[in-house]
C-alpha cells in the first residue's frame, strides 16, 4: 500500500505529488481533506485509472480556477489498494483521522463499502457510493453515512430488464425466456443476484447464472455453458479485464451483441476498445455522459491541461473518467451546503453529511458546476440517500457510445421493499436503532 499527496493547483502552482514519508507540509487553515481509495494497479487498474484521474483532475481544477471551495483549499490524498479489501480498509485507517480528519471516501469497491459501512457510522464520516456498493444502503434511516447516489444495483437491473422487454414488445412477453447472468464472482458481482431472483420469479423468465472467477481472464468453461444454454438475453455485472473478456467471448460463440447488455461498470471504452469488432452492437447501461462537451471538462482541459498538469489527457472525456467528475461535483455541492448552512469554511464530516442529505442537484444546480447533462439530477434526502435516478442503456458502435433508449425509472415497486427488508435485518442484526429523519 502506498500513499501519495496532492495541495492541488495552489495560487496556480502546479500539481505537487510526493510519496508520503514524513510530516505534512504546512497548510492554509481552512482545509478540505479528501483522501482517494484508488487502485492504479493490480487487475482492475484499467477501470481504476481513469476513475482516479478523474477525481484528482476534478480538484486540481477547482483549486486553480477557484482557490478551493468557500475558501477552503482542498488536500487530495491517494492511497493505493490494489483492489484488495483489507488493504482498502488499512488505507481508510491511516487516512482518517489526517489534516483535520476525512470528509468523505469513495472506495469504488463493494467488498470495501460493506467493510467501511460500520466503520464510517462510527466515525461519523459519509461514504459515498454513487452507483455502487450495498443496494440497502439508500435508506438513510438505517445507513446515514452511506450514500449511493444516483441508483443502486437493485434498481438498475430493473432499468435492464425494461429494455430487454421493451425489445420484445413488453414485459409480459418475457415469460419463458430464459436470461444467463454473468457476474464477478465477489460481493460485487453477487450483489445482483436477489433482484434478479425476484424478477425472475414475477416475470416468468429463466434465470441462469454464471459465476466468474475473480478476476475473470479465464472465461472459456463458462462461455461453453452458455453457449448450451441458449439464452436469450444476457445480462453481466463485470468489472476490469473481466469485461473485455466476457464480449470476446461472447462473439465466439455467435451470441448476438446487442442482447448483451452489461451493467454500468461494464460498459466504458476500457471494456470494448479491446474487444475489437467484437464488441460492435454491445450494451451497457449508464447514469452519466461521455465526452467532452461540458463546461466543467472545458475547465479541466483549460485550468489543468492547459497548464501542463493533470493525470492522464487520454482519459478525459471517457465514461469513467467523466463517472468520476460527476461524483465530485455531488461531493462539492455537498460542501457547498455545509458551509452556508454552518458559516464556516472548514467543515467536519458530520457536517457534510448535512451537506449532502441536502443536495437539490436540478438543471439550474447542475448549470452552476458546469455539469448539466453529464450527471443525474438527483433530490437527496434523509430518507433516501439514493434520489431519484434512473438508467439510460446506451450502445457501442465501434467508435463511440451512443445512447439507444429512453431515461428507464426503475421498478420501485420491487426495490423498495426489498431495500426496506434488507435494512431492517441488518439493524436487527446489529442491534441499531433507526436514525429519526424528522
Amino acid at each position: 500500500m502506498s500513499l501519495k499527496k496532492f495541495v492541488l493547483g495552489a495560487l496556480g502552482a502546479a500539481v505537487l505529488a510526493a510519496p508520503f514519508t514524513a510530516a505534512a507540509p504546512a497548510f492554509a487553515e481552512d482545509t478540505l481533506y479528501l483522501p482517494k481509495l484508488v487502485y492504479r494497479t493490480g487487475p482492475f487498474a484499467p477501470g481504476g485509472i481513469p476513475t482516479a484521474n478523474g477525481a484528482v483532475d476534478y480538484w486540481a481544477m477547482i483549486n486553480e480556477r477557484d482557490g478551493g471551495v468557500g475558501g477552503a483549499k482542498v488536500i487530495i490524498e491517494e492511497c493505493e489498494f490494489g483492489y484488495n479489501t483489507d488493504r482498502g480498509v488499512e488505507c481508510y485507517e491511516r487516512t482518517k483521522k489526517k489534516n483535520g480528519g476525512a470528509l468523505v471516501y469513495q472506495p469504488y469497491s463493494t467488498g470495501v463499502t460493506y467493510a467501511l459501512a460500520d466503520k464510517t457510522r462510527t466515525d461519523k464520516i459519509p461514504l459515498l457510493t454513487m452507483g455502487y456498493g450495498r443496494s440497502d444502503a439508500g435508506i438513510g434511516s438505517a445507513f446515514p453515512w452511506v450514500f449511493p447516489m444516483a441508483l443502486n444495483y437493485w434498481g438498475q437491473a430493473t432499468g435492464i430488464m425494461k429494455h430487454m422487454a421493451a425489445q420484445e414488445g413488453g414485459i409480459e412477453n418475457m415469460k419463458g425466456k430464459t436470461i444467463a447472468l454473468v457476474y464477478l464472482d465477489i460481493a460485487y458481482g453477487k450483489e445482483s443476484l436477489p433482484i434478479f431472483r425476484t424478477m425472475s420469479e414475477k416475470f416468468g423468465f429463466k434465470l441462469k447464472e454464471y459465476p466468474v472467477t475473480f478476476p475473470g481472464i479465464e472465461q472459456k468453461a463458462t462461455w461453453l455453458q452458455i453457449r448450451r444454454a441458449k439464452p436469450d438475453y444476457i445480462a453481466m455485472w463485470g468489472w476490469g479485464v473481466m469485461n473485455q473478456t466476457a464480449i470476446k467471448e461472447a462473439a465466439k460463440i455467435k451470441f448476438p451483441a446487442d442482447h448483451f447488455i452489461g451493467n454500468w461498470w461494464s460498459g466504458a471504452e476500457q471494456d470494448v476498445v479491446p474487444a475489437g469488432k467484437s464488441a460492435i452492437g454491445y450494451k451497457s447501461a449508464t447514469f452519466s455522459a461521455g465526452g467532452t462537451d461540458f463546461p466543467v471538462i472545458q475547465d479541466i482541459l483549460t485550468h489543468v491541461y492547459g497548464k501542463g498538469n493533470g493525470k492522464g489527457e487520454k482519459n478525459v472525456g471517457q465514461v469513467l473518467y467523466n463517472r468520476a467528475v460527476v461524483t465530485q461535483v455531488f461531493i462539492h455541492q455537498g460542501i457547498l451546503n455545509a458551509q452556508a448552512k454552518f458559516g464556516v469554511k472548514a467543515i467536519s464530516g458530520e457536517q457534510l453529511r448535512w451537506g449532502m442529505e441536502n443536495i437539490k442537484m436540478d438543471d439550474n444546480a447542475a448549470a452552476a458546476l458546469g455539469m448539466k447533462g453529464l450527471g443525474p439530477n438527483l433530490t437527496i434526502s434523509c430518507a433516501d440517500h439514493i434520489g431519484g435516478g434512473g438508467v439510460f442503456i446506451q450502445q457501442w458502435d465501434g467508435k463511440k457510445w451512443n445512447i439507444v433508449s429512453d431515461y428507464l425509472k426503475p421498478m420501485n415497486d420491487l426495490v423498495v421493499p426489498a431495500m426496506e427488508a434488507s435494512a431492517a435485518k441488518y439493524l436487527q442484526e446489529k442491534g441499531i436503532e433507526a436514525a429519526s429523519c424528522n
